[in-house]
């Protein structure tokens, strides 16, 4: 896909997604409904988020095979862009010092982190792909602007 088409799809799920969240207070149904919209539009192997909660991410909503359900801080891909609050793209996965295997068939991740308006992290989004190097810096920015607007909702929403 090229450059601006890629940009047009993720314009588009910034929009799609700030309907999804206009419309919803509940933290778990707009996390579902966010993996879904973003499985399915971008065709990923699998897409979801892992929530903080004491020194662990615990296994959230997502789309796909069954995962890993607790990664601790600093671990794995995941792991590593909690305990650093920032964005990760892994072209190879198995590259990866660390990398936590969930499933063989994943090649390629990005992780973004899901901050609240305080920049304390809440959640991490992954997004893997079975072909090497899926993600780019398009990806991250897309990716990026729609975990910061869920990130400025965080609070509102019940849990």
């Amino acid at each position: 896909m090229i450059k601006e088409e890629k940009q047009r799809v993720y314009r588009e799920l910034l929009h799609q997604w700030q309907g999804l969240a206009s419309e919803e207070n509940d933290r778990i149904a707009l996390l579902a409904n966010t993996a879904a919209l973003l499985h399915h539009t971008l065709k990923t192997h699998w897409t979801g988020f892992y929530l903080v909660k004491d020194s662990f991410l615990i296994l959230g909503p997502f789309q796909g095979p069954v995962a890993c359900s607790r990664i601790p801080k600093g671990r794995g891909v995941c792991g590593q862009a909690w305990a650093d609050g920032k964005s990760l793209v892994v072209a190879d996965v198995h590259s990866w010092p660390g990398h936590i295997a969930c499933s063989p068939y994943s090649n390629s991740e990005i992780v973004v982190p899901v901050c609240s308006w305080n920049y304390v992290v809440k959640a991490v989004l992954d997004v893997d792909s079975t072909d090497f190097g899926a993600f780019d810096e398009v990806d991250r920015q897309g990716l990026e602007t729609i975990m910061r607007e869920l990130g400025n909702v965080w609070d509102r929403l019940s849990a």
